[in-house]
């Protein structure tokens, strides 16, 4: 597995009864995750209250900017904007990565196409490919969703599927994972991409090619943990240098034995 960026001094499997609240706000991606960690570590220390809510990646830095949260879930680096942003209000950002994630590409379950290469990929959400025909489909047009742009997932899928090219004017932005799920379940047509822990039977995970369809592979924890599956990003938290004593009691939990077999039962890959 990649090697991982870990936080210093870390004191896995301890926990202090010295715990104060704490807010964690940002990636959709990081939720489910984040979620059932508080709840256990809360369960662990009765004196401790961790509060989790979503809004994007780009939501949870800016929370953590302003002050208005302890940690930053993200589901893609600070950029370097952001990184100035924090050193001219005199803040130090340290990072961490908590877990690994497969990105899928959904599609309603009755779509019959079951391949599809980085290339077709590009051309869907850029829009040149416009009818599931073009790609081995039914004559049916393609109706395409993505996550709006404050999200990691958004500029994660950017980056490694088009390459940096725009989305197609007009593409369907939704503000949450589940959102998309949920569009795609119910349109015939529709076509979205989604972190691997949020796959159900109401979606069909597309195998996806990255050398010009010799290969193609399905996204699951297996194939984004030997790095057969192409499309596998690490997830962060951030925190501000001088809260360490305030986070650290949570990330330490979320790194131990514990908090990771909670990370693989979740549906995301450990950092080990």
């Amino acid at each position: 597995m990649r090697k991982t960026i870990l936080f210093t001094a870390l004191l896995a499997g301890v926990l202090t009864t010295n715990v104060y609240a704490q807010k964690i706000k940002g990636s959709d991606t990081c939720l489910p995750v984040t979620q059932t960690e508080a709840e256990n570590f809360m369960n662990k220390n009765k004196n401790a209250k961790v509060t989790v809510t979503g809004g994007g990646s780009g939501v949870g830095i800016s929370a953590l900017m302003e002050g208005t949260t302890d940690i930053a879930m993200s589901s893609r680096k600070i950029k370097f904007d952001e990184k100035v942003r924090l050193q001219e209000a005199k803040k130090e950002a340290v990072e961490g990565i908590i877990a690994y994630d497969a990105l899928a590409v959904v599609v309603h379950p009755d779509n019959k196409v079951s391949n599809l290469t980085r290339e077709q990929l590009e051309g869907i959400f850029t829009g040149k490919i416009k009818n599931w025909k073009e790609v081995g489909g039914a004559d049916l047009k393609i109706v395409a969703y993505s996550r709006e742009t404050s999200s990691g997932t958004y500029e994660f899928f950017k980056e490694s599927v088009l390459k940096n090219k725009n989305y197609m004017a007009g593409i369907l932005s939704l503000p949450a994972t589940g959102a998309i799920i949920q569009s795609v379940s119910q349109t015939k047509g529709a076509i979205g991409y989604v972190g691997l822990a949020y796959l159900n039977k109401d979606v069909k995970a597309i195998h996806v090619s990255y050398d010009e369809g010799k290969t193609y592979v399905e996204p699951s924890i297996a194939t984004a943990k030997d790095e057969t599956y192409p499309i596998v990003r690490p997830l962060y938290y951030y925190y501000e240098a001088g809260n360490a004593s305030t986070v650290k009691p949570f990330i330490d939990y979320v790194l131990s034995n514990e908090g990771q077999e909670i990370v693989k039962n979740i549906g995301f890959i450990t950092v080990d």
